[in-house]
């Protein structure tokens, strides 16, 4: 029975938990009960949320935070702050998560999509240039599963036109690019809490800046309209509520205090991983740029080549992999290829008469067809660990 699937009915090659997650200690509790006992819940009358910001300002070496719902609301916020309206385009890369090209929609903006580096998984920044228009108004490039942009490329291309730069940093908590974070190169960033990520409070979402116009203005819309200190409703512009409460900034407060640590352990595990995976035929990894001086690794992310695994399908694949005790998942597929954007279903915000063609973003298209991951969880446990991964896929393979 060795050597049988288990999803057929062998023994799997794992059957102990990774890392749990999302992981908690004493520190969580004693912040949340100091909120709790406060009763000062709401960031208006607490001190967790303003605590929680200037720390990770200071960690992403920029002046301003401002702590939010969440990541999605991050992204639209951030556009609504640059005044992208109607008519505005906004270059996106294909291979992204949703929210990237959703948030633009829903500031009633259209979308246009780069092709990604095959390798990386990040933008393209030549393609990025390829598709600026004289409606193109921002870019937001995305620092994939941790690995970082080549923002000077891609700032300087934005400079040259006159674009404003948002860094979508959802997966980049703590990562650097060239020993600067990032978070520090565009106009603005965002980053997501989200129970997923590798800081996290469920849901939470954060604005980052080194313009104090900006951030005066998002902090205006993130409270439907109203200044700091405002005690007669006076709202000054068209806002949302946005806010994040005391008691995420209080689990992400000490969320931060161990991502160092985390992060490092991470980027250890990755590259023994890419070693001991090296020698299996089909299973390519995505690289890791030595300009990127920290990734974060929100996902280990590789391309599967069925043709070298006896054709099996990535699906079918994922599924032996999790039976195996390895959770696996496939990846976002191209924005343009879900199915609410192939029927044009954008709930009269924007009306797209573009024809997106899948041979303009070749690397998006086949990298979201071919491309495989692990969650950061799976990088913060021991050799062990990483040798029942490789087991896992080395007895899908019928290596074993």
């Amino acid at each position: 029975m060795k050597n049988i699937l288990a999803k057929n009915g062998g023994v799997p090659v794992r059957t102990k938990k990774f890392h749990e997650w999302p992981y908690a200690d004493e520190r969580e509790l004693h912040n949340l009960k100091e909120v709790l006992d406060s009763r000062n819940w709401w960031r208006m009358t607490g001190s967790k949320v303003e605590e929680f910001e200037e720390k990770f300002a200071k960690m992403h070496d920029v002046k301003y935070c401002l702590g939010l719902s969440n990541g999605t609301h991050a992204i639209e916020l951030a556009l609504n702050t640059l005044g992208i309206g109607k008519g505005d385009e906004v270059i996106v890369p294909a291979f992204t998560f949703i929210s990237t090209a959703t948030a633009v929609l829903y500031c009633n903006a259209e979308p246009v999509f780069a092709d990604i580096d095959p390798k990386t998984f990040c933008m393209d920044p030549a393609s990025f240039e390829k598709a600026i228009t004289p409606k193109t108004k921002a870019v937001i490039p995305v620092h994939m599963a941790g690995h970082p942009c080549e923002m000077e490329t891609i700032c300087n291309i934005a400079k040259q036109y006159g674009i404003k730069v948002i860094e979508d940093a959802a997966h980049g908590h703590g990562t650097e690019w060239n020993h600067k974070r990032i978070g520090s190169f565009g106009d603005m960033a965002t980053f997501s809490f989200q129970n997923g990520k590798i800081v996290t409070c469920g849901e939470g979402g954060a604005i980052v800046t080194n313009d104090k116009d900006l951030y005066e203005k998002a902090y205006l819309i993130h409270g439907v309209g109203r200044p700091k200190g405002d005690t007669v409703y006076e709202h000054k512009v068209l806002g949302s509520n946005d806010r994040m409460n005391e008691f995420q900034a209080a689990v992400l407060l000490a969320q931060l205090e161990r991502l160092p640590e985390f992060n490092e352990r991470r980027e250890q595990n990755a590259k023994r991983l890419n070693d001991l995976l090296s020698s299996i035929n089909g299973i390519v990894p995505q690289i890791f740029d030595p300009r990127g001086t920290i990734n974060s690794h929100y996902m280990y992310m590789f391309c599967y080549k069925k043709e070298l695994f006896g054709n099996m399908t990535r699906e079918e694949f994922v599924e032996h992999m999790n039976a195996e005790g390895i959770p696996c998942f496939v990846a976002y597929p191209a924005i343009c290829n879900t199915s609410f954007f192939k029927a044009r279903a954008f709930a009269g915000r924007v009306n797209i008469t573009r024809e997106y063609k899948e041979e303009l973003i070749p690397n998006a298209v086949k990298v979201s067809k071919e491309v495989v991951w692990l969650p950061h969880y799976t990088l913060l446990g021991d050799d062990t660990d990483l040798l029942e991964i490789t087991l896992a896929i080395l007895k899908i393979k019928g290596m074993l």
